[in-house]
């Protein structure tokens, strides 16, 4: 029996799934003729730790992709992949185990920012699969990504509704039939691009197609701040998050909400939470060339 064969009989039975390892795309062999295609960065990094104030970039990958009028991925071009050795002089044990990158592999080595401002150059979109962690970092060091419009194909697309029960791309990989190396950003760009030139069950519809829906909108962040400390658990149930107020942002609590469910949102903490008609939570709105920066 060979492996075509086996797999033909594997997938024949309830009881069995099969899925493949991700295979890495082809580039694309010169320009493209048609002038209704865009194009699109999707990018990932791997740092020194989580702090934006003390860690550092210490790999950066981003493949540039090629999409048409439909959001449909034609393909993509030759990546770049660079290292970076931070300026701390060490990389922790906990930090190579998470992303198999050793102080050695990285000794010498410097990001060529030129080289990254000529390929985001043209690019109508930035993507990552957690755009509030590596659109800072990024704005930090280059400020060319200050001026991009940004998506995140982990928080822009409504996974749950489609079936998933996890937003993390490995799971989004397995659940869609294929598993990867990851944890190197190259490898984690090629299975983002892979699961956003998907169809999403049975809408037709890419998951880039969601994401560019998303990314046209305006959502608002609502901070309910001097919330009562008593609703902090039903605050938390309804996917508020805590800013400690460090990064100088309010001490509150807040949540990013579409500019359509704005009114209804704060009508429930004003029932609900303040129990006060007349509450005046703080509104800070954004759209893609602003959200996910630490700039607003």
């Amino acid at each position: 029996m060979d492996i075509e064969e086996a797999i033909e009989l594997l997938e024949s039975s309830e009881d069995h799934l099969v899925i493949e390892r991700l295979q890495v795309p082809v580039p694309l062999d010169g320009p493209l003729p048609d002038q209704l295609l865009k194009r699109g960065i999707y990018l990932d990094i791997e740092t020194t730790g989580l702090s934006l104030e003390k860690d550092e970039i210490i790999e950066l990958a981003l493949v540039p992709f090629v999409f048409d009028e439909n959001a449909n991925i034609i393909g993509i071009h030759p990546p770049l992949n660079m290292l970076q050795e931070p300026a701390v002089g060490t990389i922790s044990e906990e930090i190579t185990s998470l992303t198999g990158i050793r102080f050695d592999d990285v000794r010498g080595q410097v990001i060529d920012w030129q080289q990254v401002r000529d390929l985001i150059a043209d690019a109508v979109i930035i993507i990552a699969h957690n755009s509030g962690f590596d659109r800072p970092f990024l704005e930090k060091v280059e400020p060319m990504f200050e001026l991009k419009a940004w998506g995140c194909s982990y928080a822009d697309i409504d996974w749950r509704s489609h079936g998933f029960e996890s937003a993390k791309l490995e799971y989004l990989g397995l659940k869609s039939g294929f598993f990867y190396d990851g944890h190197r950003a190259t490898m984690d760009c090629f299975a983002g691009l892979r699961l956003l030139s998907d169809k999403l069950g049975d809408t037709g519809s890419t998951g880039l197609s969601y994401l560019l829906e998303f990314a046209r909108q305006s959502t608002c962040r609502i901070w309910a701040e001097n919330a009562p400390f008593e609703f902090k658990d039903e605050l938390r149930k309804r996917g508020y998050r805590w800013n400690d107020g460090s990064d100088a942002r309010p001490r509150a609590w807040y949540v990013d909400v579409r500019e359509s469910d704005v009114e209804a949102e704060l009508e429930w903490l004003r029932n609900d939470i303040y129990q006060d008609a007349d509450a005046a939570p703080i509104l800070t709105r954004f759209n893609a060339f602003s959200r996910y920066s630490n700039r607003v």
